[in-house]
């Protein structure tokens, strides 16, 4: 029997994505044993996460909670008429990386997956259709992740990007990126030839 404290940590660590019960035990014994202080900031650090970050209004992207847009939208040297969608926030952050985008983007808070219950009215696609009018958006890139869910939502928001606007320009990152691995995980060279050899839909 581990200490009451001990085992409340386990299984609060053991609610992290791939974190099982062994590796729980080794992270929480390891916070036991380094210094006070490392506990501390990484509890203060986990606390301020709701209470410091929010998502932008516009772009759906994280921002400080003193923020009120996006400066990656705010930002003048951003071309608003070109927007480049993904599924999650830190996706955004994996193609920031490359250096070679200077359009806006627009987060769409998953994919459309009927099996889990994710259906369009829960993702930002109503958003996006408005946001393509008022910005005067002349090409959407589709940056879902590489999975049947994410080739899915991509035919989805092609098809009704193009009932709305025919003459919208819209493309896809090339097929260099592998089937089955997602956007934050891939490597800045391979992000870099997707996003240079986009195709059109």
């Amino acid at each position: 029997m581990l200490p009451r404290a001990l085992e409340d940590a386990v299984e609060a660590l053991s609610h992290l994505p791939g974190v099982g019960p062994r590796t729980a035990e080794r992270y929480a014994y390891y916070l036991f044993r380094s210094s006070p202080n490392v506990a501390k900031n990484l509890a203060e650090a986990i606390n301020d996460l709701h209470d410091k970050v929010k998502s932008c209004p516009v772009t759906f992207a994280l921002i400080d909670a003193n923020e009120e847009i996006s400066p990656l939208y705010s930002d003048p040297a951003r071309d608003k008429t070109t927007v480049l969608v993904v599924e999650e926030p830190l996706d955004i952050y994996a193609i920031e990386q490359t250096k070679g985008y200077k359009g806006t983007y627009h987060v769409l808070g998953g994919a459309f997956s009927p099996i889990d219950g994710i259906t369009p009215d829960e993702l930002h696609i109503k958003e996006l259709v408005e946001r393509v009018k008022t910005d005067g958006v002349k090409e959407v890139i589709i940056a879902t992740n590489p999975s049947i869910e994410g080739e899915g939502t991509a035919l989805l928001i092609e098809k009704i990007l193009h009932e709305e606007n025919k003459d919208l320009k819209i493309t896809r990152l090339a097929r260099g990126l592998p089937l089955g691995v997602d956007l934050s995980y891939a490597d800045q060279i391979t992000l870099s030839a997707a996003l240079e050899n986009r195709t059109n839909l």
